[in-house]
């Protein structure tokens, strides 16, 4: 083995010499694909290490208590306090800012102490603003986004009005600190002084309000010691209790998921760059065909061959992954420029080695996964076989030593995807599609050699000669279809699961969704705002019922945060959760399982539960879930099951309980009002001036920040798209050279025995066009049937057959085949056969 090596490593650097011609595209392939996981990995541990290093800052505190509804016992803030604790109190909700000239526009509202922020920096303009009134009977100051400024036409020093009370407009905001953890979710910020809250009249009972304290620790006090003894001091008053390294759990599950579709579409690009290595890797034993004869002539071992082409390529593997890694770090840098005011918190840009190491992995296993099985192939054909392969071309495999080895590579490969995926059964099935995909697309050239083969031309040349082409001895159908297919296997997908999100978005909601949804109706002001509604110039129709907030405690008797569930159900057991109570079934309601209960049902309290929850928990009827409703906990017990259809954006819970108990309660309802769109500016101005504590969220507005949503990830996925398919050209572009050297002496031949070039040039087209038709056929079908389990299972949105978009895939492969076939067809044409025959 040694002497293998020793010889095999004198005989590869002696031909590396010669340069890398041959090797170009296995070397352009690695780096590709390596670039792209490189580029996502070091992004996202940048972004991950500035909200590691700047979690105070973000969350505003060492710890931060948020409650719902009611503010924090008098008793645990002066328990925090004389333990050493700074504290910060901020309330939020949502509140109608309108301007003196009656425009008006939906506001994230928060009240903040005068000890905010107690890390980082509020930055206004102008800097030394001051909210709080410098003498009592002044109005209190707002800052706001510039955003709301500009919808509401005002200036600094002008007046507005939030709720029943008049402010004046003291600054804009530049720079919130803690805008992660308390992101501005359906309108842009405002930031009031907190002893000006009672006279805006918002806070009402049952008033959706979040009440947060910021806690500021002493040097050497650990975060997480002091929030167990501040819980064990106190019953569980229905507050959430995070530390620094919590600031925000949502941006980083939303980094995760991002991060996992991107580096998975990046081993897509990585798995086209594998069949390029496997090209590569081919084309080039074809030209050293002689080289490699010659030596197994001389008695060179088989070991020996084995070994000098081995470490070529894995020389080249390394040099291929190593530039990758270069040009994937800098687009890491350039993308964190460009997506700086995009993303959630600035990224700390710097070297990361653990993203950067696994990425040259997933480039190492790539390349000992396709380049294994055409090196052993070399390795087993005798020397006077490859003489003459290129006519006779051998089914020579590898020993079964180096196909265990080679299964390995694989194994590891897909163990390593599962194994570092944030939803591992998502990946274990790309894995088990791109099998299935490669399989599919060897089985399609099979059939279509077969086919070609049966196919009787008649005395027409030029469609003998190109259907021949097809299944000849040595023919690179396979090749060609397999390296055409997966790239537009993957762009055909991506291109219908982006066209069904736009066409959920722009055709299915729009049709069904309301106008407005008005939150905050006291229960004593409902009577009123269903007659001022109702009677209201071009209001169509109004939906109101009951809402409360509700915390999940526990299901089945079973902690909430130790609920084995599945990935796509553990959201409702996060934070609040929205609940009402109905005496007899929601309209568009379908009980799948159960029944609903008496409309004059009085007994202990029932829900009825979102069946892909129930399922997703684990739970069925009769099971009991624990809520939390203003500190007091509340068993439920599932009386029935329901199916529900958020596309239409109606009133919708995933927990309906039976009246009685919860009724009693204080709450506030909420509504939904469906008319004519031309009529919605008076429709809002009519609402929040008779009630001004009634905030109006304009459905429309939402929906254009989920069309801007959309247009960003569309972007993103042709980005994607547009890597696969580059990834797929190189392929492509490698396997036309790989059988470049046929077609010139195919080429030669035929003109020396009279064929004409139209001839010619018309063999060629025939067998590209069939191939280009092939390729783009199984494409679509499989690209079909990728978006489709996308879209069901992952997605969870209906589906939407898109013929065009299709048809569209099938023409393009078949023009891009055709192109570059004439193009192959054109440079062998203009060969002179005299110096060819000479060599031969």
């Amino acid at each position: 083995m040694s002497s293998h090596l020793s010889l095999g490593l004198r005989f590869a650097r002696r031909e590396l010499r010669g340069g890398l011609k041959g090797l170009r595209i296995v070397l352009a392939c690695l780096a590709l694909g390596v670039a792209a996981i490189a580029a996502v990995g070091a992004l996202r541990a940048a972004t991950e290490a500035s909200l590691s290093e700047d979690g105070a800052r973000i969350l505003g505190g060492d710890l931060s208590v948020r409650v719902t509804y009611r503010p924090m016992p008098q008793e645990a803030r002066d328990w925090i306090t004389r333990h050493g604790g700074r504290l910060s109190e901020i309330v939020e909700m949502r509140a109608m800012a309108i301007a003196p000239n009656g425009e008006r526009t939906l506001v994230e509202l928060k009240a903040a102490d005068a000890a905010y922020p107690l890390y980082g920096a509020l930055e206004l303009d102008p800097p030394n603003a001051a909210l709080t009134p410098e003498a009592p009977g002044t109005p209190a100051g707002v800052a706001l986004e510039p955003l709301v400024a500009e919808r509401l036409g005002l200036k600094v020093g002008e007046r507005l009005r939030i709720g029943e009370e008049s402010f004046v407009l003291a600054a804009l905001i530049r720079v919130e600190p803690d805008k992660v953890a308390t992101p501005a979710l359906l309108g842009p910020r405002a930031l009031i002084p907190l002893g000006a809250l009672p006279a805006t009249g918002l806070i009402q009972p049952g008033s959706l309000v979040q009440y947060e304290y910021r806690i500021a620790l002493p040097p050497g006090v650990a975060p997480r010691s002091f929030a167990r003894d501040f819980q064990a001091a106190h019953d569980d008053g229905g507050w959430r209790v995070r530390d620094a390294t919590q600031a925000a759990p949502g941006v980083n599950r939303m980094l995760d998921r991002v991060a996992s579709f991107l580096i998975l579409a990046g081993l897509t690009a990585l798995l086209v760059g594998g069949i390029g290595v496997a090209t590569g890797v081919r084309s080039w034993l074809d030209q050293r065909a002689r080289t490699i004869a010659t030596l197994r002539c001389l008695g060179a071992p088989a070991g020996t061959v084995f070994a000098t082409y081995l470490i070529q390529v894995l020389g080249l593997s390394v040099l291929g992954i190593i530039l990758g890694l270069a040009i994937g770090q800098g687009l890491a840098v350039l993308a964190a420029q460009m997506l700086a005011a995009a993303l959630p918190v600035p990224p700390r840009l710097g070297f990361y080695p653990a993203p950067l190491a696994l990425a040259a992995l997933y480039g190492l296993l790539t390349a000992l996964s396709f380049s294994l099985w055409p090196l052993g192939r070399a390795r087993e054909i005798p020397g006077a076989a490859l003489f003459r392969d290129t006519v006779q071309p051998r089914t020579g495999r590898p020993r079964l030593s180096l196909l265990l080895v080679n299964g390995l590579a694989v194994l590891a490969l897909v163990a390593l995807v599962v194994g570092t995926a944030e939803q591992p059964f998502f990946a274990l099935a790309f894995c088990g599609a791109a099998a299935a995909t490669l399989l599919l697309f060897r089985l399609g050239a099979s059939a279509l050699m077969g086919l070609a083969k049966r196919v009787k031309a008649g005395q027409r040349p030029a469609l003998r000669l190109g259907l021949a082409n097809l299944h000849r001895p040595g023919a690179p159908t396979a090749l060609l279809l397999v390296a055409l297919g997966i790239g537009l296997t993957t762009l055909s997908a991506l291109a219908l699961i982006e066209g069904n999100l736009r066409q959920q978005i722009s055709n299915q909601i729009p049709s069904q969704a309301p106008n407005f949804f008005f939150i905050d109706i006291q229960s004593d002001q409902v009577t009123q705002f269903d007659r001022l509604t109702t009677g209201l110039p071009g209001v169509e129709e109004v939906k109101r019922v009951p809402s409360l907030r509700a915390r999940i405690v526990s299901v089945k008797g079973v902690p909430a945060d130790q609920v084995q569930t599945t990935g796509d159900s553990s959201w409702a057991l996060r934070g609040d959760r929205g609940l009402t109570y109905a005496a007899t079934p929601p309209d568009g309601t379908r009980v799948v399982a159960g029944q609903w209960w008496a409309p004059d049902y009085s007994g202990p309290p029932l829900v009825s539960l979102d069946a892909n929850l129930a399922q997703g928990w684990g739970v069925g009827l009769g099971d009991e879930i624990v809520v939390n409703v203003l500190g007091r906990d509340i068993p439920l017990k599932i009386a029935s099951l329901r199916q529900i259809e958020w596309q239409g954006l109606g009133i919708n819970f995933v927990l309906v309980a039976s009246p009685g108990l919860l009724s009693s309660a204080p709450h506030t309802h909420i509504a939904t009002l469906r008319g004519d769109v031309a009529q919605d500016a008076a429709v809002l101005r009519a609402v929040t001036d008779a009630f001004p504590n009634v905030s109006g969220i304009r459905v429309r507005d939402a929906l254009d920040a989920v069309s801007a949503l959309m247009e960003r990830l569309g972007t993103a996925i042709s980005a994607v798209a547009g890597v696969t398919l580059l990834a797929g050209g190189l392929v492509l572009a490698g396997a036309m050279a790989a059988g470049q050297r046929r077609r010139v002496r195919d080429a030669v031949v035929l003109k020396v025995i009279g064929a004409t070039r139209a001839q010619i040039r018309k063999a060629w087209m025939v067998e590209f066009g069939l191939l280009g038709f092939t390729a783009g056929t199984l494409a679509a079908a499989i690209g079909t049937a990728a978006s489709w389990g996308v879209a069901r299972f992952v997605m969870k949105t209906e589906w939407v057959f898109l013929p065009w978009t299709l048809a569209i895939t099938v023409l393009g492969c078949t023009v891009l085949t055709l192109a570059l076939g004439y193009a192959g067809t054109a440079l062998a044409l203009r060969v002179r056969p005299a110096p060819l025959l000479r060599n031969e």
